[in-house]
């Protein structure tokens, strides 16, 4: 399965992870339209990075079956068929079902890479086969 592994120790909070995501998924610079999520926290490392890890959990609560998992094991969200009742943000158990008020729909990481590829230290983020 394809995931993104992240090293919170490294984050300097500069949000190119955020700006990228949104920017390549939404194309608007959106933070807050990311699938990706990064807080300062009181806590070491001082940072929180909240990116789906698909464990599938939201599948099973989808009435439509609009949440599937795709052969490389990542879990996707068809927006077609997706009637925005939103129990997948409520059923996460890592908060990385996101949603906005200007969608219908649900959102949350696809593994696409984008965020990785232009995080600016590599070593905050890094696409686990």
């Amino acid at each position: 399965m394809k995931i993104v592994g992240i090293n919170e120790k490294e984050c300097t909070l500069c949000g190119a992870c955020e700006t990228t995501c949104s920017s390549f998924y939404f194309k608007e610079d959106n933070r807050l339209k990311s699938s990706i999520q990064v807080e300062k926290t009181s806590g070491s490392p001082g940072v929180a990075i909240h990116v789906c890890n698909h464990c599938g959990d939201c599948i099973k609560v989808c009435p439509v079956e609009a949440i599937s998992r795709t052969k490389n094991g990542i879990v996707i969200i068809n927006k077609k068929t997706c009637i925005g009742c939103f129990n997948c943000v409520g059923v996460c158990p890592t908060a990385t079902m996101f949603w906005h008020e200007d969608l219908v729909e649900p959102f949350k990481c696809i593994s696409c890479a984008a965020a990785a590829s232009e995080e600016p230290t590599k070593k905050v983020m890094a696409i686990i086969l």
